[in-house]
């Protein structure tokens, strides 16, 4: 029996792989990675591990044994080339390897700027794999100056990491502000506070021309003509979801691998779960990079696989960590049209849409984080006015 192939070797695989075992299936189970290592965590790639406050075994979701004691076929370091899906088979270069069911899990791939504005130019980075980290690990030496391109969650983490081992750093952000795409003008300015706190400049609202150098990147020039001198260079300006592979085998791609309610594609016999995947969501269709998404999302998958026809409904949490800050966020926003701001021992943030609560960020407020969680999640209802006057947030839960 030619059993279950997952194809990426991230979050996802690993969730689904173990939730099949939990739920008692006893077939093939084949993860096929195209990383050199073990799944293993991303999100604290760019914070505890590159701080050096997190060793590569803490890294890793599974202990070594555990895959082999679960009999799970791990395949790292192989790239899986085409999907034959006539025969159901999978091709590895000149190796092929058949399945009853294929799940794809092949994550997403950072942007890059272009080569002609010097975007390859040796000392310039971007966070995504373990690779990756480590590439760069060794120019985070007290003294030297970064440059980051992209006032997003990663550029930004990267920064405060940057400014906690003694270097220089400038953010530079060609939107009106940073994390323009996923927070609201309120979380960026508690953000902005911190980092300019520390010392990390931020250049809003002027765009990149050119990174400057020939051997190796020197410095960035902006738009408005400005040079930022720089010893190297991280680029966090987004992802694309890797869907080449399902894309030249003929399935269906809509920002992502499109997949049904049940996170299947358009072919009956292959599945799609985390970043790489687009679902349905209210009128439209929407893909979430979270740890959350993968884990949920591959869950699901593996209950499906098995029979349960169960619509993947996503509980949307996320997290930066950011200096001595931790930003909690529960929720979707798209679509709000008002925010009502809450002080205390932190600060948090409160989206609403049509006078319902969709989402809440957290700044150094687990408190808020978590009721706001439980109500969104609940689907209960609360007003802009009883979030603003409420002295105690527990009473929204009665």
């Amino acid at each position: 029996m030619a059993g279950i192939v997952i194809v990426g070797g991230g979050q996802a695989a690993a969730s689904m792989a173990a939730k099949l075992r939990t739920l008692g299936y006893a077939g093939e189970v084949t993860i096929i990675g195209e990383e050199p290592v073990p799944p293993y965590q991303r999100p604290p790639l760019s914070k505890a591990y590159l701080l050096g406050d997190m060793p590569l075994e803490r890294l890793t979701l599974r202990a070594d044994d555990w895959w082999g004691a679960n009999n799970i076929r791990l395949r790292t370091g192989t790239r899986v080339t085409e999907i034959d899906r006539t025969s159901r088979q999978v091709r590895m270069g000149s190796e092929v390897l058949g399945y009853d069911q294929l799940a794809l899990c092949t994550g997403a791939t950072p942007r890059w700027l272009p080569e002609g504005i010097g975007g390859r130019l040796p000392g310039v980075h971007v966070v995504r794999t373990l690779a990756d980290v480590d590439a760069m690990a060794p120019e985070f030496v007290t003294g030297r100056r970064l440059v980051v391109i992209g006032g997003g969650y990663i550029g930004l983490e990267a920064a405060a990491v940057a400014r906690k081992l003694g270097l220089t750093v400038t953010v530079i952000e060609a939107a009106p502000r940073i994390l323009g795409r996923v927070a609201c003008a309120e979380t960026a300015d508690a953000i902005r506070a911190l980092h300019t706190s520390h010392g990390v400049e931020i250049i809003e609202g002027t765009g990149l021309a050119r990174l400057t150098g020939t051997d190796r990147v020197t410095g960035a020039e902006l738009a408005d003509g400005r040079l930022i001198e720089a010893d190297f260079a991280i680029v966090g300006i987004g992802v694309t979801p890797a869907s080449a592979l399902a894309e030249a085998a003929g399935l269906e791609v809509e920002n992502g691998i499109k997949v049904d309610a049940h996170c299947r594609t358009s072919d009956p016999a292959i599945w799609a779960a985390g970043d790489c995947a687009s679902f349905p969501s209210g009128d439209g269709r929407i893909r979430l990079e979270s740890v959350g998404n993968a884990i949920d999302m591959a869950e699901t998958v593996a209950e499906n696989m098995l029979g349960a026809s169960r619509a993947y409904a996503p509980k949307a949490w996320f997290w930066s960590d950011q200096f001595d800050a931790k930003l909690q966020i529960a929720g979707l926003n798209a679509g709000y049209d008002q925010v009502v701001t809450r002080g205390g021992d932190g600060q948090s943030f409160w989206y609403f849409r049509t006078g319902q609560l969709i989402a809440v960020d957290a700044l150094n407020d687990a408190r808020a984080y978590m009721i706001g969680k439980r109500l969104i999640e609940g689907g209960k209802q609360v007003s802009p006015d009883e979030v603003a006057s409420t002295t105690d947030l527990k009473a929204l839960m009665k």
